[in-house]
């Protein structure tokens, strides 16, 4: 049975270049795994779940608590990840019924916490301003801009994961009694391991041991990869054939590090994902190269000798960050996913004929592959499903031309806390530089938001990504990428 746990959530107007005004609350539901089964006989099929997983952890058995060792998203790779571990909490509702409570608490690379989950609240923070007023819209190119003002945004509806911080765990186990969990419930992994041991479970109860051994084996994903924690919101919007584009703030590490993310939790599900990144076209043989490779230092190289890595006004499309995440979507596939990459820019047309051939571009891998699942990550004006920008007001973006040919597509804007990205502003001379961004705080966790209907800019939602941070070019000037890379 599935017991539904109900969320006040807040509908925010005034999302982007507006003031900030409350909607109204509304109620909705987040369903939430029980047992029909008494504790003491789950939890045995708790433990053996983790351990034949892989994990390492400790228990107190008398008190149904478990903790798994810290893991490394992408483990292995190049790349330092952020890391995670499950506390796992039994909690009996009756003789004859339980919850299995699955907390994941976090850490950056550098130790700091990330567990907070707030309720949006958006304030005047992303439209175009004069000079480098510390706005994005302040130090962008011009395509980066939020090109409308809307005087009322659609509202937002965003339903939180509950956040667990300050519980005391009285347990017997070495280094857990006493200690102050900070997390937030993973309610994707409650429901994965109620689907893995219930059904044995139930044909146990009913005395069909065979039908018990054959049920705990139909297990779909992959949770034995580290993806993270979840991106709320993103699960149910990632279905085969669907189509989701990035609008977003070339230049820092977050947006590259969501866009992995995404990939990995989605492709652990077993839904093949397609990565589409704003590169030339002509870097595809490049990309395409290093995905298959074995990462070695040598085939980084490779993939940096090109000219678009070296530009003398890079942009942030050519940013650590972003080869890093070509690195992650390389890693997830040497694991066994399926995950691939393509590129699409075509920097030697201007206004709508380079939309036009992007679009085209986007167009031919979705109809090559109506399996997958797509995250395309782009500029911010390119992916607007309306047309006009203050300039052109007929102007027909990128994401105009393939909501008219794709039912399946959503378009979502960046939001993000401030902090800095690295900029190319136009004054009398091209400079580019990291520069503070101006954002609003909405937590750590990040999450996928979508308005009840599209924006004025063109956009069914947000995608936040916390506090961002500058990502420089991977390859500097003067630099040798024989001898090194940017991972």
């Amino acid at each position: 049975m599935r017991a539904a746990i109900f969320y006040s959530v807040l509908l925010v107007g005034g999302l982007m270049g507006c003031a900030s005004r409350q909607g109204n609350l509304l109620l909705e539901k987040q369903e939430e795994a029980s047992y029909e089964h008494p504790l003491e006989e789950v939890w045995p099929s708790v433990r053996s779940w983790f351990q034949e997983r892989g994990f390492r952890a400790r228990e107190d058995a008398a008190n149904f608590v478990l903790q798994t060792d810290w893991r490394e998203e992408f483990p292995g790779s190049a790349v330092a990840g952020y890391w995670h571990r499950y506390t796992v909490v039994g909690k009996r509702e009756s003789p004859s019924r339980c919850r299995v409570w699955v907390i994941r608490s976090s850490r950056s690379p550098d130790g700091a916490p990330v567990y907070e989950a707030k309720q949006p609240d958006f304030e005047a923070s992303r439209f175009p301003g004069p000079g480098n007023d510390g706005l994005p819209g302040g130090g962008l190119r011009m395509e980066e801009m939020d090109v409308r003002l809307p005087s009322m945004e659609p509202r937002l509806r965003f339903v939180p994961s509950e956040s667990v911080s300050n519980v005391t765990l009285a347990t017997r186990v070495p280094g857990v009694a006493g200690e102050s969990l900070l997390g937030a419930r993973d309610f994707g992994m409650e429901w994965v391991l109620r689907d893995a041991i219930a059904p044995g479970l139930d044909a146990r109860k009913q005395g069909l041991q065979g039908a018990a051994l054959s049920a705990a084996r139909q297990e779909p994903g992959n949770v034995s990869i580290e993806c993270g924690m979840p991106i709320i919101g993103l699960a149910g919007r990632a279905q085969r054939g669907s189509v989701m584009l990035l609008g977003e703030l070339h230049g820092t590490r977050e947006v590259p590090r969501f866009v992995a993310l995404s990939a990995c939790q989605v492709s652990a599900r077993g839904i093949p994902v397609t990565v589409g990144l704003e590169l030339p076209v002509e870097e595809q043989e490049r990309v395409r190269r290093f995905i298959a490779s074995d990462g070695s230092a040598q085939e980084h190289a490779l993939l940096m000798e090109s000219p678009f890595w070296r530009s003398p006004y890079p942009d942030g499309r050519s940013s650590e960050a972003v080869a890093q995440l070509l690195e992650q979507l390389r890693w997830l596939r040497a694991q066994g996913l399926d995950v691939k990459v393509f590129v699409f820019d075509h920097p030697e047309l201007q206004g709508e004929a380079r939309e036009a051939a992007m679009a085209g571009s986007i167009l031919s891998q979705v109809e090559a592959g109506a399996e997958r699942f797509f995250v395309i990550a782009t500029g911010n004006v390119h992916p607007r499903i309306l047309p006009g920008v203050p300039w052109d007001l007929g102007y027909r973006p990128m994401g105009y031309m393939l909501a008219r040919k794709l039912s399946s597509l959503v378009s979502l804007d960046v939001a993000y806390d401030s902090g800095t990205a690295w900029i190319c502003s136009v004054g009398e001379t091209l400079e580019c530089g990291e520069r503070s961004t101006k954002g609003k705080n909405n937590g750590d966790r990040y999450f996928i938001s979508f308005f009840e209907q599209p924006n004025e800019s063109g956009f069914h939602g947000v995608f936040y990504v916390g506090p961002v941070s500058a990502s420089p070019p991977a390859v500097r000037p003067g630099q040798n990428t024989a001898g090194s890379h940017p991972m």
